[in-house]
């Protein structure tokens, strides 16, 4: 047999004959395996591109067929993959591409909208324009622009506080518009075509843009509601036809003995085995107007309690209509021909009292006074959701005036129910006024004060003085924005500020009222009224006004100005759940929170004074012996010099 030579140059097949050694390399593998390689888990997009750029072959295979491409993008960004249809052919690179830039862009918005407004109250709808049109540009989804923020939000949870506050309100303002454009194409819609629950989950949506709300979850849930009362109306009479209808039929019942006893068991089922209920308690809590929460805590005020069981009712063949009925929202129920439009022709249903039926005159019982036959007249889904949305805004308007301190969700619900009820009801004067005296009150988007001023003045020119009035000072608010004001720098070494004991970032806890907080400002003296000193009974402290107070964030989400005396560090330091936090820190640390940039301009000397308290009261080790810390002495005798006593002593002082 023929052997290779020295320099093994050859070998000997099985038939003898001598062949050239073959060299595989990667690059002779088919492309199929190649693919399969390339997507393997830790290989992330940087591999990806070093890859493709060391030879043709492997550039060609990165880039065929898309399938390595397509395995980075479903690898970074998997919450995307719902917006694609399986095996969807696509241009994954590009894909890829679009999705990074848009990533970047939006992380470049986040941070410049912290340095631009953290002096000012954060209208995002204000500061996105520019930055949103370079998105826009690039023509990509804003799907790609929410999977960020979304990313934003999901980092850990103890850092990057301040790009969470921004990005979270831009997420908010960002749902916001696309559930007002989902309300605009629900209001085009013709009226017999609209629903009443629909309509109610856009509100809900909008004033809670970050909840899971959705039309189909709401509608799960009232299908096994629904399911309920079958099940309670099979036992009263199986042959019902209500019992044949599914999901999505269009029916009605049209025998009235029939009607009744779907209504008698939908009671049964709602206020009896479910146990919902009229809130009596606390009627004027927001929560009370939103469907996804009536069904959660089973509560709820008139009208979103007559959504809910006139929705059941329907998906039972019973067809009740809405009454705007003055200070009770109410449902009317036909007992003759349908049609009439005599008011004693109908039940009229209390579905916050436990689905009970009136007569038109004991509605008038039910307020205490008479009102006119207009009152028991059906109403549109646009007129149900002018009233559901007015109730939102007497709500927040009720909060803002009552003085209690840290109103702000009184605020955002405020300015959210303007913006729905402007939007079903563009042209009402009185409350776009509202809506420009609420953001000049706010020092928020002067040149959307001026666009709402100009429209007013154009539906009624009698509004001139008013109007007048906002323009001026509006005008003179732009102005001053054009000349900002250096924010005012707060030192500890100053010789004003000696008194000062504590610094932004700790944690604190109120001697008297016993609420944890943080502090993120101080001033040397109470800067405060002499009316707010007074009715805050300030002189009762031993030292008045005349000492230091903080601005602290509080666990329960208020803000307020307590003074150095009632304050004490934290004995067991923890995080502060306030919504504000992100706003003036970057990070939580265990034992303090840390002032972010625009924090740390204001009090640049803040930061080293807090970590030496927080080692001072929580990091220090405890002697073993019950002496203080650096006061032990080396057994006379055992040799001990002074240099290892100091060496001793610093490692008892050593930080844990």
């Amino acid at each position: 047999m023929a052997t290779s030579g020295a320099g093994g140059e050859g070998y000997s097949g099985l038939n003898g004959i001598v062949s050239e050694t073959e060299h595989k390399i990667m690059t002779d593998l088919p492309a199929e395996l190649l693919e399969y390689i390339l997507c393997f888990p830790v290989l992330k997009h940087v591999d990806i591109c070093n890859v493709s750029c060391s030879c043709k072959r492997l550039h060609d295979v990165c880039h065929g067929r898309g399938k390595v491409w397509g395995h980075q993008y479903k690898l970074r960004w998997p919450r995307l993959q719902k917006h694609y249809r399986q095996n969807e052919c696509c241009d994954w690179l590009k894909e890829y591409r679009t999705r990074h830039t848009v990533g970047l862009q939006i992380r470049r918005t986040v941070v410049s909208i912290s340095k631009r407004f953290f002096t000012e109250v954060p209208c995002v709808g204000q500061v996105l324009g520019d930055s949103f049109a370079e998105i826009e540009s690039l023509g990509a989804p804003e799907h790609f622009c929410e999977d960020e923020l979304l990313s934003i939000l999901n980092s850990d949870r103890r850092k990057s506080l301040t790009l969470k506050y921004y990005a979270k309100k831009i997420l908010y303002f960002l749902r916001q518009q696309n559930i007002l454009r989902s309300l605009k194409m629900f209001l085009e819609q013709p009226a017999e075509q609209q629903s009443a629950l629909e309509g109610a989950v856009l509100v809900d949506q909008y004033c809670n843009p970050l909840a899971d709300v959705s039309l189909d979850g709401i509608s799960s849930q009232l299908e096994e509601i629904t399911d309920k009362v079958k099940k309670m109306l099979r036992m009263k009479n199986s042959s019902h036809p209500s019992l044949r209808v599914t999901q999505g039929d269009c029916f009605a019942v049209e025998d009235f003995e029939l009607e009744r006893q779907v209504v008698v068991a939908l009671n049964a089922v709602l206020y009896e085995q479910l146990q919902y209920k009229g809130n009596e308690c606390d009627y004027y809590n927001p929560l009370n107007s939103y469907i996804h929460q009536v069904l959660l805590r089973r509560t709820g005020i008139p009208i979103s309690l007559s959504v809910l069981y006139m929705t059941l009712a329907r998906k039972l063949g019973v067809q009740l209509e809405p009454v705007n009925f003055p200070n009770h929202f109410l449902l009317r129920w036909c007992q003759h021909q349908r049609g009439s439009g005599d008011i004693y022709d109908f039940v009229y249903i209390d579905a916050f009292g436990k689905g009970k039926q009136l007569t038109a005159k004991e509605c008038e019982y039910l307020i205490g006074h008479q009102v006119t036959a207009d009152y028991y007249s059906a109403i549109s889904t646009t007129e149900v959701l002018l009233r559901m949305v007015g109730n939102l805004l007497n709500i927040g308007k009720r909060g803002i005036s009552s003085l209690r301190e840290g109103n702000e969700k009184s605020y955002q619900l405020l300015r959210d129910s303007l913006d729905l009820y402007l939007t079903i009801n563009p042209d009402n004067v009185q409350y776009l006024l509202l809506q420009a005296r609420l953001y000049f009150h706010l020092g928020i988007w002067p040149e959307k004060v001026l666009d709402i001023l100009q429209h007013i003045q154009a539906l009624d020119p009698s509004q001139h003085g008013a109007v007048g009035y906002l323009v001026q000072h509006t005008l003179e608010h732009i102005q001053h924005k054009k000349h900002p004001v250096e924010p005012e720098v707060k030192r500890r070494s100053a010789p004003e500020h000696v008194e000062v004991q504590y610094s932004v970032g700790l944690i604190m806890k109120h001697k008297r009222s016993g609420y944890n907080c943080v502090i993120y400002g101080w001033d040397p003296k109470c800067t405060m009224s002499q009316e707010w000193i007074t009715t805050m009974r300030v002189h009762q402290l031993s030292s008045g006004a005349n000492q230091p107070f903080y601005n602290v964030l509080v666990q329960d989400g208020t803000c307020r100005y307590a003074a150095q005396e009632n304050l004490e560090p934290h004995s067991a330091p923890l995080e502060i759940a306030h919504p504000e936090v992100g706003r003036y820190f970057s990070e939580f640390h265990d034992s303090h929170y840390v002032a972010n940039e625009e924090l740390q301009t204001r009090y640049p000397e803040d930061m080293a004074e807090t970590l030496g308290t927080v080692r001072d009261l929580y990091h220090r080790l405890t002697p073993s012996s019950g002496q203080a810390s650096g006061q032990q002495e080396s057994p006379k005798g055992t040799g001990g010099s002074s240099q290892d006593q100091k060496s001793q002593e610093n490692q008892e002082a050593m930080p844990m």
